[in-house]
């Protein structure tokens, strides 16, 4: 049942935040690609940083990448099932949760560029390449960066203090 705090709306207006994820990312990603040749690397910081481009047909990891081309519609699925949750819950929030409305917002944001890449292109553009000496992370991109940042403050949230005066106890 809606917050009846929150109005008719809930936290809404907080799209707005969804949408410069999305505009960034996209605009990131564009930039890249047309700057970088697949897996050209730019360093940034030695051993550290580099812009690199890739692409993944997969999900996070690129879990999935090798398989036949189904999973590119079985993640674009997902992320629309979860989009449409995440503004049904934004819609559903008090005016005092704006820390879980910022969290949510990014994760759709983060959800929506990656879901345009997979729709529109066939696979999510990524050019953000984290390594330490031989060891590397797997390259993202800024909706990736969107969304563990939005999952990272949901993961605080359950343990904050509930408005009500009650802790989460060990």
């Amino acid at each position: 049942m809606p917050n009846a705090s929150a109005g008719r709306m809930g936290r809404l207006g907080w799209l707005w935040l969804s949408v410069l994820v999305v505009v960034i990312d996209q605009a990131s990603k564009f930039y890249f690609e047309n700057r970088l040749e697949l897996y050209e690397q730019i360093v940034i910081l030695p051993d550290y940083f580099s812009w690199m481009l890739a692409y993944n047909t997969g999900a996070a990891f690129s879990f999935l990448a090798d398989s036949s081309g189904w999973q590119r519609w079985l993640f674009a699925l997902i992320a629309v099932v979860v989009s449409v949750v995440l503004v049904v819950w934004l819609k559903r929030l008090g005016r005092e949760e704006t820390w879980l409305a910022i969290a949510l917002a990014l994760v759709l944001g983060g959800a929506l560029g990656n879901l345009y890449d997979r729709i529109v292109i066939g696979h999510v553009i990524d050019f953000i390449f984290v390594h330490w000496k031989q060891h590397g992370f797997p390259a993202f991109n800024v909706a990736d960066s969107a969304i563990t940042v939005g999952a990272i403050m949901l993961a605080l949230d359950m343990f904050k203090s509930k408005k009500t005066g009650e802790t989460v106890n060990d």
